[in-house]
């Protein structure tokens, strides 16, 4: 196993922390901005149709996705930069 490897694995844990916590609040200002509740709703909340829990999963979904692929890629890219080699 490289050393690049080993050394990115604490690394890509504390990025992955921190990017749950970031999609989370972007997430909450983002259900805000639309106009929803402050609060999302949850899958077994009886008073929430199908489509509002559906659009808030999905919603979540993309924001996550993109703020942990965005996290990952940086901290690989900056792996790189420090080390000269790709963490993968």
């Amino acid at each position: 196993m490289k050393v690049a490897k080993i050394a990115y694995k604490p690394v890509g844990l504390v990025l992955g922390a921190s990017a749950g916590l970031l999609a989370g609040v972007l997430f909450k200002q983002a259900w805000k901005v639309l106009g929803h509740d402050d609060d999302a709703p949850d899958a077994t909340d009886e008073h929430r149709t199908w489509t509002e829990i559906l659009v808030a999963a999905a919603l979540q979904g993309a924001i996550f996705g993109t703020v942990k692929a965005a996290m990952d890629r940086g901290g690989a890219v900056t792996t790189r930069r420090l080390t000269g080699t790709w963490p993968a």
